[in-house]
């Protein structure tokens, strides 16, 4: 096995975690794949893996190589890639992970110019409102929203949009409108649960004051197709992105109140496995979601 196999045979032991399930991604058999870690062990003169009941773990050595191996890999795949792209453009199959109702709203029905540019490009679409294993999901970039939780993580924050207090004109009809944040305690609220949710919000306003408010209601979900239900279905008001109700904000369905106040913004970020380069099919995809977002940002669309 040359140095090369040998390096990726290496960092997929280690990324799954056990020569049996390495052998299945390589599709090779399991004595070819510890013998070859074997082999480097011993060229290196080094113990690279830790074995025990539980799987392998590297060593402290093994993570050095295994981090010099990854950069090594994704620099070798990159430079053929560079050479394919520069006359066929991209190619391949390019694993995008993205929240459902985002994925839905803004980044599927505006995928078709992209994919007329690269016609050779293939899109494998993840959707998951949880934030997901990218290395164990094979995802080569992932859309987020609000505060990334692992600081390791590379990412890059591509949009940042306003939150705001929506409901429908029939909920508000039936409740009232509040006219401050504090009135919010009295009405009844569709709670989202997961990352960028939440019960308790902070309104500020230009003049310098602030007001910070618990939302109750009956209804929490963790999804955000759900909050979207819940709220059309008139059940109650929500705070949310502006990107999570943009078509109803944009033809009357859902409206936004107490606009006078700020809530803090949320940011979409594009994430990439940890450790790995970014490849050019990733770079160039999250540079298309960029432009589209941020069209809409300045020119102070709603974005549809």
């Amino acid at each position: 096995m040359d140095r090369m196999a040998t390096m990726e045979t290496f960092v997929t032991v280690v990324d799954a975690g056990s020569f049996s399930a390495a052998a299945r991604r390589l599709k090779l058999g399991q004595p070819a794949v510890s013998k070859a870690v074997a082999q480097l062990e011993e060229r290196l003169g080094a113990r690279l893996l830790l074995r025990s009941t539980r799987g392998l773990a590297p060593t402290a050595a093994g993570q050095r190589f295994y981090e010099h191996a990854l950069r090594a890999i994704h620099e070798a795949d990159q430079a053929e890639q560079a050479v394919r792209e520069s006359s066929d453009g991209l190619s391949g199959q390019l694993r995008v992970g993205a929240a459902v109702t985002f994925a839905r709203l803004h980044v599927l029905p505006a995928l078709k110019p992209f994919l007329d540019q690269h016609p050779n490009l293939s899109i494998d679409i993840v959707l998951d409102d949880r934030s997901v294993d990218l290395l164990e999901e094979g995802v080569d970039v992932a859309l987020r929203m609000g505060t990334l939780d692992d600081s390791s993580m590379t990412a890059r924050r591509i949009a940042n949009g306003r939150r705001l207090v929506v409901g429908t004109p029939s909920y508000f009809a039936e409740a009232g409108l509040p006219q401050t944040p504090l009135d919010l305690s009295r009405h009844q609220a569709v709670v989202y649960s997961l990352r960028g949710g939440g019960e308790s919000w902070l309104f500020s306003r230009d003049d310098g004051s602030d007001s910070t408010v618990t939302l109750s209601g009956r209804i929490t979900v963790n999804a955000a197709e759900g909050m979207r239900t819940a709220v059309l279905a008139h059940m109650g008001l929500a705070v949310a992105s502006e990107w999570m109700f943009a078509p109803e904000l944009a033809n009357g369905t859902v409206q936004a109140v107490l606009t006078d106040w700020s809530l803090p913004t949320i940011d979409v970020w594009a994430v990439f496995p940890a450790g790995r380069m970014a490849t050019t099919k990733a770079r160039a995809f999250v540079a298309f979601v960029e432009h589209i977002l941020n069209e809409h940002t300045s020119s102070d669309k709603p974005i549809a």
